[in-house]
């Protein structure tokens, strides 16, 4: 998926399952963890990762919810910086999850449009990758 300059430079994000890469320490793939919110409760499940295309580092959470065997799944995007933890089996986030209602949708050919991910980082409070000054946080990606 390419995205415009306008909002990611010169920056691609790709999920990582569609490439031959791995995460660099295979017990920091947090691929196949449940998300809990602040309380501990369930709020989906890790399916993929996407990675920048300059720095091949993880950007972004994809999570699944809902659905049955990822029939009628709905995704959406967690940035990095908004997990406040990782453990073994979850990643943990600082929302509640009655109020994840307007988390935007992830959708691969929405996403191709430049403004998207702008929402996404908005919608988290989180900065965006791209931005001058950025860190990048401390966790296992």
């Amino acid at each position: 998926m390419t995205n415009g300059e306008d909002s990611l430079g010169t920056a691609t994000l790709y999920p990582l399952s569609e490439t031959e890469l791995t995460v660099a320490d295979p017990a920091a793939d947090v691929r196949g963890r449940t998300v809990v919110d602040r309380n501990g409760d369930e709020v989906g499940r890790v399916d993929d990762l996407l990675v920048d295309d300059r720095e091949n580092r993880v950007r972004l959470l994809r999570v699944g919810e809902g659905g049955f065997l990822g029939i009628g799944t709905s995704h959406y995007l967690v940035p990095v910086d908004a997990v406040v933890s990782v453990d073994t089996d979850r990643v943990h986030i600082d929302r509640e999850r009655n109020g994840m209602g307007g988390v935007p949708a992830y959708d691969p050919e929405v996403a191709a449009r430049p403004d998207y991910y702008d929402g996404v980082y908005g919608w988290w409070g989180a900065a965006p990758f791209w931005g001058a000054g950025y860190r990048y946080p401390g966790f296992p990606f």
